[in-house]
């Protein structure tokens, strides 16, 4: 055998391999690949079923918490706040907040967030609970559209939210008075319906006021229903008294509107989602008709208008025709002097016509004036001094023909009462001015005294008639007596001395004459009287 076939000693050293068949698995393995299955599977269901991140924009977080905030939607969580966070300009507080899988396809561009605590409005408490538990952030779950996850959040808790049966309406108000959001809507003082907000219009001349009417009580709206402003206290006084009314105490403090359609009026339809309506002043007004058809006229006053203001009503014996639409001050150079022209609307349908006479409608204005038609201030009110225009026929004054006063028609006027009173104390003035004051009262000086001294003599008279004549008198009485006793002798049927009749005749006579005398005396020198006859020859 030769060297290159013979074996290795190297090769013949070495065992020979065994070959063995291996075990299975060790079960130790099973539960480490069960635990990353159910891990697995933990992390995918969590991915799954993981809510969309969302971020809400308020002006304060105050009693926010992170990790610790909840979302609620009717005291159910379906969200937890995860971050809190400032805008880049510092202005506002961003929230970052997880919400649940479910809430996901609710989160639209008409979903609305906002801070629940502790709140008093419009008369009510809410959010008390929030005092031990913390405040949350409260969700109205939008309609369904396009999805969103930015949102602003509200300053306030909106007042109703879409979950809510019932429907919206507009009222479009001149200002807004003591209402509010939160303010109760009335209908027959039963709470029916919120105030949910409201905006000024763009160009600043009125404010619409959103309102909500809960169900069934929304039925109640009708296309001619009116709105009116509840809040205060109504007062109205006539000729049965004065009325006080209101709708509740709370509408007296916080505000309040109510409604109702009036029994003149017919009730029309169902108003329907989003109808605007007019919001009137008061109760009163609601009943007021609605003019289409108007007509302005031109007053010149040259007096005071202090109480006239724009809205003051323009009455024809005693109803209402019209209102004042402006007040203007104006100089007439051509008079030098001012004066105040006041524009007034007049409603010519508040007339009812009775009988017609076309050749008159022309130019009936002229011929109400020619029958003396003329306007006037008058007092409405002692104690407001409210001023009113009054019209009436004034005959007697006389014809005018209307004036043209630019676009408009002038109405002739006349002087207010107070006006002519003034006027006629003013004259009455003047003529104690121009009276000769000086000389009346020398003349009354020396009237005064002319009755002094006639007042004197007849006292004196009075004393001479006690003492000088009143003995002159009594003894020609006494002698008249004496001559009537002689005649009744004389004439008796049996008197023995009528021979003597012709003498006692003759004494009677003689007693006559000096009767006589003495008149003719007196008269003569009557003032013997006051110092007696004395010596005269």
């Amino acid at each position: 055998m030769s060297e290159e076939n013979s074996p290795s000693p190297l090769l013949e050293t070495l065992p020979e391999p065994v070959i063995q068949t291996r075990r299975p698995l060790s079960i130790v393995w099973i539960v480490p690949l069960v635990a990353a299955v159910i891990g697995g599977w933990l992390i995918y269901k969590a991915y799954t079923e993981q809510g969309p991140t969302i971020t809400i924009s308020f002006k304060s977080a105050e009693g926010l918490q992170t990790g610790r905030t909840k979302i609620k939607f009717k005291e159910v969580e379906v969200g937890q706040v995860k971050r809190l966070s400032l805008s880049e300009d510092l202005a506002r507080v961003v929230v970052t907040a997880e919400m649940d899988k479910d809430m996901e396809k609710h989160l639209t561009e008409e979903t609305r967030f906002w801070i629940v605590s502790a709140r008093v409005a419009a008369g009510e408490i809410t959010g008390l609970g929030t005092i031990l538990t913390g405040a949350y952030i409260g969700v109205d779950p939008g309609k369904p559209g396009p999805p969103k996850y930015n949102f602003m959040g509200l300053d306030t808790p909106p007042v109703v939210t879409t979950d809510l049966p019932g429907r919206h309406f507009v009222l479009l108000a001149d200002k807004m008075g003591s209402l509010d959001s939160g303010s109760l809507v009335y209908f027959r003082q039963n709470k029916v319906g919120q105030v949910v907000g409201h905006q000024l219009l763009e160009n600043g001349e009125a404010v619409n006021i959103k309102i909500f009417i809960h169900a069934p009580y929304d039925k109640f709206v009708r296309k001619n229903t009116r709105f009116w402003n509840a809040g205060g206290v109504d007062l109205a006084l006539d000729a049965t008294g004065l009325k006080i009314s209101t709708e509740s105490v709370t509408s007296i403090l916080f505000g309040g509107i109510a409604f109702e359609t009036p029994a003149n009026l017919e009730p029309g339809g169902p108003a329907e989602e989003g109808s605007v309506f007019k919001l009137y002043e008061s109760r009163e007004k609601i009943n007021a008709r609605v003019y289409e058809k108007k007509m302005n006229f031109l007053l010149h006053f040259s007096g005071s208008v202090r109480g006239l203001s724009i809205g003051a009503p323009v009455e024809f014996r005693g109803i209402k025709v019209g209102q004042v639409l402006d007040i203007k001050l104006e100089l007439d150079w051509s008079q030098r002097d001012f004066r105040i022209p006041v524009l007034i609307e007049l409603e010519p349908e508040r007339i009812a016509e009775v009988g017609e006479n076309p050749s008159e409608r022309v130019n009936l204005l002229d011929a109400l004036i020619r029958r003396g038609l003329r306007a006037q201030l008058q007092t409405a009110s002692l104690l407001t001094g409210q001023l009113f225009v009054a019209m009436d026929f004034h005959p007697g004054l006389p014809p005018l023909e209307t004036k043209p006063s630019g676009p408009y028609p002038e109405i002739p006027t006349l002087p207010t009462p107070l006006d002519e009173i003034s006027g006629e104390v003013k004259k009455v003035i003047e003529r104690i001015k121009n009276l000769p004051v000086e000389e009346i009262g020398g003349e009354l000086r020396d009237t005064l005294r002319a009755l002094n001294r006639t007042l004197k003599r007849t006292e004196r008279l009075m004393a001479n008639l006690d003492t000088k004549l009143t003995p002159q008198a009594d003894a020609a009485l006494k002698q008249a007596q004496s001559t009537l006793t002689s005649a009744q002798r004389v004439l008796a049927s049996d008197s023995p001395l009528q021979h003597d009749l012709r003498k006692t005749l003759g004494e009677l006579t003689e007693a006559a004459r000096s009767l006589a005398a003495l008149v003719e005396y007196l008269d003569r020198h009557p003032e013997s009287l006051l110092r007696g006859k004395g010596n005269q020859k």
